[in-house]
């Protein structure tokens, strides 16, 4: 049977069916750092691993996340997009396929590797992309790429948790499949990206501009840091407060639902808004949230608030980066690895501030994290180094700020 795959229109760099298979692919990259975590049992049980050795795979799979970002964004000037995807979806196709079939623990932390060298080569390829591919639909169009993210990270327990945990192989084959499928779907990228607008250089030339690349790292690592400690931290807090085990679990189903939902329900909003205002809401309604979570009894609905509000902060900031530093290719690779390493480091970092502090400061310790995210994006809005030459900002009718 042939499949006759469209060409993207003059201009753009996706046809629709490759943005689709752009989506499927968010929803199996999500899938892949979801899965380890529940296959720790079968991984413990098949290797004779401890806790802590089963936590390798994971670790090794953002190590190499952060390798594969780096190394991509390395080469993409002298590859193609297809060739860039195409070599990301085989790299975790060999991967994934290698930790359901690995002999030993050894082999397996090897193929979790090379499965994230992958991971990290289609977070940025496809980031990067889908940042300038759509003109003035970038902004909605990323964070409709993100949310798939959020259905994958869904499927992946529901998946190991309908096979059973000894049965992880299987869950990892059907994403080794899934990746080696998306191979034959790049057809309809485009080979080279648009000239991004020239952004207005505002006084202080290139020191502002290194500050501003500063700025932007330093906003993505807080937000992440805030992510991922909130989704590492909530359940025991809201146990220490007094709920139980299983509203505690919930809840943070809840959290990570939100920002699901949060990235579709923010999509019509960028259509009418830039992602500067966006973001600033975003940050203040996310630090007003962790403050509430302080109230014990509204700390589940704090916590869901903090998930809504941080959903379109890591998406929306892509286009904004672009236009602020339009030539300077590597920025969005930059603040990819930062987020990542952000996502890594802060669970300990911030446990350790809990010893500390006790278990009731989590909502204090990510409040300060949240404050300093809202200040960094006040600032970056403040430096005018994003709209672009020859165009005035829009204003926007009091009555049409979003909610």
């Amino acid at each position: 049977m042939t499949v006759t795959v469209t060409a993207p229109a003059a201009g753009r760099l996706f046809s629709r069916p490759a943005a689709v298979a752009s989506c499927v692919a968010f929803v199996l990259i999500g899938m892949l750092q979801a899965v380890y975590g529940p296959a720790v049992p079968g991984l413990r049980e098949e290797f004779g691993l401890s806790p802590s050795g089963a936590g390798l795979g994971l670790s090794l799979h953002f190590t190499g996340g952060v390798a594969g970002v780096l190394a991509f964004n390395a080469i993409h000037s002298r590859i193609s997009n297809r060739a860039l995807l195409s070599g990301s979806y085989a790299l975790m196709a060999l991967g994934a396929l290698g930790v359901a079939l690995a002999p030993g623990w050894p082999l397996a932390l090897v193929a979790a590797f090379v499965c994230g060298l992958g991971f990290g080569g289609v977070d940025y390829g496809l980031n990067q992309l889908f940042a300038v591919g759509f003109g003035n639909r970038s902004t909605a169009m990323l964070n409709i790429l993100n949310a798939h993210f959020g259905i994958g990270a869904v499927l992946g327990p529901v998946l190991i948790a309908a096979l059973g945990p000894e049965n992880y192989p299987y869950a990892f084959g059907a994403c080794a499949l899934l990746a080696a499928v998306l191979m034959f779907c790049t057809r309809g990228v485009g080979s080279a990206e648009p000239t991004p607008a020239a952004a207005s250089a505002p006084a202080g030339g290139p020191r502002l501009l290194s500050r501003v690349l500063i700025g932007f790292l330093a906003l993505y690592i807080l937000n992440v840091a805030v992510e991922a400690g909130v989704g590492g931290w909530e359940p025991t807090h809201l146990e220490t407060v007094g709920f139980s085990a299983a509203v505690a679990a919930s809840a943070t189903s809840v959290y990570w639902l939100m920002m699901t939902v949060g990235r579709f329900l923010v999509v019509p909003i960028t259509l009418r808004h830039s992602p500067e205002r966006i973001l600033t809401v975003c940050a203040a309604g996310m630090t007003a949230c962790l403050l509430l979570a302080l109230v014990p009894g509204a700390s589940p609905y704090a916590y869901a608030g903090v998930g809504l509000f941080i959903a379109p902060v890591f998406p929306t900031g892509l286009p904004w980066l672009n236009r602020a530093l339009p030539h300077a290719r590597s920025a969005g690779a930059w603040v990819i690895s930062a987020s990542m390493i952000g996502g890594v480091a802060a669970p300990p970092l911030l446990g350790k501030g809990i010893e500390l502090s006790g278990i009731h400061a989590v909502p204090v310790l990510l409040t300060v994290l949240s404050a300093a995210s809202l200040a960094a994006t006040v600032w970056l809005a403040r430096t005018g180094v994003s709209r672009p030459a020859g165009r005035a900002p829009r204003k926007d009718p009091p009555s049409s700020a979003p909610a």
